[in-house]
């Protein structure tokens, strides 16, 4: 005679957690984005960032206005584009590597098994960030030109020029993923603002150098550089076969270090 197994239940005093619903993603996504001003390196890192935002326009400003320059609401947007996209890289490497250096990947990692998730919400967080950033740089540039308005003989003007607001904000997307892709690939806050810093400004030297002495470097430079390929983002001038240029060295610099780190996380050894 057959007997129907039970199900299996567990022990005396077990804790049963096969009825458990999944943490939100959105409750994730909220964690990350705490995450990022809850330490004292994000809380700083964010206030040097909108600092030196404000900084470089209050010094814009006043410059114009002694000298009488005619300036334009779109001198002051560009002027925070060289601040923020050398930062907030910065902000996406402590988002993923702040959990390996202080070891607490681990106890993230028993609460939320699925890694991908995880990452999934730190990467979601930073775009978000970066998306704050930009909109603070806008209202401050807005702000920044009234004043110019004020204060000036010159009219003022919300003409953008040569800068243009949907570049901005790509330009700021992009700088934040460089940067992710560098902490996951590298998991390691000092390595991978070195390697930033030096992709950022010891590469394009090293491309520009060697262009010059080399013709067959100076024909290949605009798929591989990655960084001369966004330039035409800022005005959003760009054409098919700079949208090629672009494309191909996205996929070397920025696709390729990202699926690549992305693997690493999500099989590294959690200590």
């Amino acid at each position: 005679m057959s007997q129907t197994a039970s199900p299996t239940r567990p022990p005396a005093g077990g804790l049963d957690l096969s009825s458990t619903s999944p943490i939100p993603f959105t409750r994730l996504v909220k964690v990350e984005l705490r995450k990022s001003y809850d330490t004292r390196a994000g809380f700083w890192l964010l206030a040097v960032t909108a600092g030196l935002a404000a900084l470089v326009m209050v010094i814009t400003l006043i410059a114009a206005a002694v000298e009488g320059f005619a300036i334009e609401f779109g001198t002051f947007l560009a002027t925070t584009t060289y601040t923020t996209t050398l930062l907030l890289p910065v902000l996406g490497i402590m988002l993923v590597t702040s959990e390996w250096g202080q070891r607490t990947s681990m106890t993230t990692f028993t609460l939320e098994p699925h890694r991908a998730r995880v990452v999934l919400a730190k990467l979601v967080a930073g775009l978000v960030l970066a998306l704050l950033v930009a909109v603070v740089a806008v209202v401050a540039a807005v702000v920044s030109n009234l004043l110019y308005g004020a204060v000036s003989s010159n009219p003022t003007s919300w003409e953008l020029g040569e800068t243009s607001l949907p570049g901005f904000l790509v330009l700021q997307g992009i700088g934040m993923l460089t940067g992710f892709a560098l902490a996951a690939l590298l998991l390691n806050t000092a390595a991978a603002i070195v390697v930033f810093f030096a992709y950022s400004f010891v590469l394009p030297a090293v491309f520009a150098i060697t262009s010059g002495l080399i013709g067959w470097v100076a024909d290949v430079r605009p798929w591989v550089d990655f960084g001369n390929a966004q330039v035409p983002l800022f005005d959003w001038s760009m054409d098919g076969v700079e949208y090629a240029h672009l494309l191909v060295s996205g996929l070397i610099w920025l696709v390729l270090p990202l699926a690549l780190g992305l693997w690493r996380v999500l099989r590294a050894e959690v200590k």
